[in-house]
C-alpha cells in the first residue's frame, strides 16, 4: 500500500525513513515544492535499503500530486516555522494556505485517503483540513498526542529510573506548551500508578518537562525535533495500514466528546484501517476537566484566525 509524505524536510524525511524501515508499506512518495529536493531525499533513503533490510520503494516528486494517486495514508508536514517579527496571525495565514492546497490536492488524487496532520499549529491545521478537504472526520488525524505521550513516557522513565517499556502514560488536549495535559493520575509503572513511586514534586517536574518537551529540543537543536515526530507518525501509519487498532492519543474532531464541539483536540482513540475507529471518553478528575476546557478555549482563539 502507498503512503504519501508531503514535505521532504527533516520531519518528512524522518517519517519516510521510519515507515520504510518497518517494511509494512509498498511505496512511500515524498512530495516537496523545492525542485529536486524530494527526489534527492528519496534517492539517499533508497541507498540505505540494502543496508537496513527494507523493500519499501521510496520515490520523490516536485509538486506532482498525480504520483500520489491511490495513497491509503498521506502525511502533511509542510509549512514554515515562525520567524522573528512574524505575528501568530501571519504564521497561521501562511501555513493555512499551504495546508489547504496540499489537502485538496491529496484528496483529488486519493479520495479514500486518511490524512495525518503534523504541520503547526497542529490542532488548528487539523481543524482546517476538516473544513476544506471534504473527508469524513474519521479520516483526519492530528499527530500531536502520539508525540507528546512518547515524551511523557520518556520523562516518566527518567524519573522512575526504569526502562521506558515499563511505563505507560498519555497526553491529551492541545499540542502546545501551555495547552497539553499529561495525565499523571493515570500513568503507570508495570500497571502500578506512578503516584505510588513519585512524590508530588517529582510528578509535577515530569508534567512540566513534558509540556516544554518541544521547546527544550528547539533550544538545544536550534530547530524543531524530527526523530520522535517521524517515529510517532510511523506508529499511526502502521496502525492504519496493518489495522492494528492501537490506542493512541490524537488530535481529532470532537462532536460532544469531553464536552467540546466543532474543535480538534487530543483525545485517546482506537486507530485502525478506517482511520479513527473509536474515541474513548475516559474519566477525568476535576482539575483535569478544568485544564482540558482551558486548553480548548486557547485552541478556539487560535482557530479564530483561520480564513477558509
Amino acid at each position: 500500500m502507498k503512503v504519501t509524505v508531503v514535505g521532504a524536510g527533516a520531519v518528512g524525511a524522518s517519517c519516510a525513513e521510519y515507515i520504510a524501515m518497518k517494511n509494512f508499506a509498498s511505496e512511500v512518495v515524498l512530495v516537496d515544492i523545492k525542485e529536486g529536493f524530494a527526489e534527492g531525499k528519496a534517492m539517499d533513503l533508497m541507498q540505505t535499503a540494502s543496508l537496513n533490510g527494507f523493500d519499501t520503494k521510496i520515490t520523490g516528486v516536485t509538486r506532482d500530486y498525480s504520483k500520489t494517486a491511490g495513497s491509503k495514508v498521506a502525511v502533511i508536514t509542510s509549512g514554515i516555522p515562525r520567524k522573528p517579527g512574524m505575528t501568530r496571525e501571519e504564521l497561521i495565514g501562511i501555513n493555512a494556505g499551504i495546508v489547504k492546497e496540499v489537502s485538496q490536492s491529496l484528496v483529488k488524487h486519493s479520495p479514500e485517503v486518511v490524512i495525518i496532520v503534523v504541520s503547526n499549529p497542529m490542532d488548528t491545521m487539523t481543524y482546517l483540513v476538516h473544513k476544506v478537504s471534504g473527508l469524513p472526520k474519521e479520516r483526519i488525524i492530528g499527530m500531536g498526542g502520539a508525540l507528546d505521550s512518547a515524551r511523557f513516557r520518556y520523562r516518566l522513565a527518567e524519573a522512575l529510573r526504569c526502562p521506558v517499556s515499563d511505563v505507560d502514560g498519555m497526553v491529551i488536549a492541545a499540542h502546545s506548551d501551555t495547552g497539553m495535559l499529561p495525565l499523571i493520575s493515570k500513568a503507570s509503572y508495570k500497571g502500578v500508578p506512578v503516584t505510588e513511586f513519585l512524590e508530588e514534586k517529582e510528578q509535577n517536574h515530569v508534567v512540566e518537562e513534558t509540556k516544554v518537551g518541544g521547546a527544550t529540543l528547539t533550544k538545544l537543536l536550534g530547530t524543531s525535533a524530527w526523530y520522535a515526530p517521524g517515529a510517532a507518525v510511523s506508529v499511526l501509519v502502521q496502525s492504519i495500514l496493518c489495522d492494528q487498532k492501537k490506542l493512541v492519543p490524537c488530535s481529532l474532531y470532537l462532536e460532544g466528546e469531553y464536552g467540546q464541539k466543532d474543535i480538534c483536540l487530543g483525545v485517546p482513540a482506537i486507530i485502525g484501517s478506517k482511520g479513527v475507529e473509536r474515541i474513548l471518553n475516559i474519566p477525568l478528575i476535576e482539575s483535569e476537566k478544568e485544564r482540558f476546557s482551558a486548553s480548548a478555549k486557547a485552541v478556539r482563539d487560535v482557530n479564530g484566525n483561520l480564513k477558509f
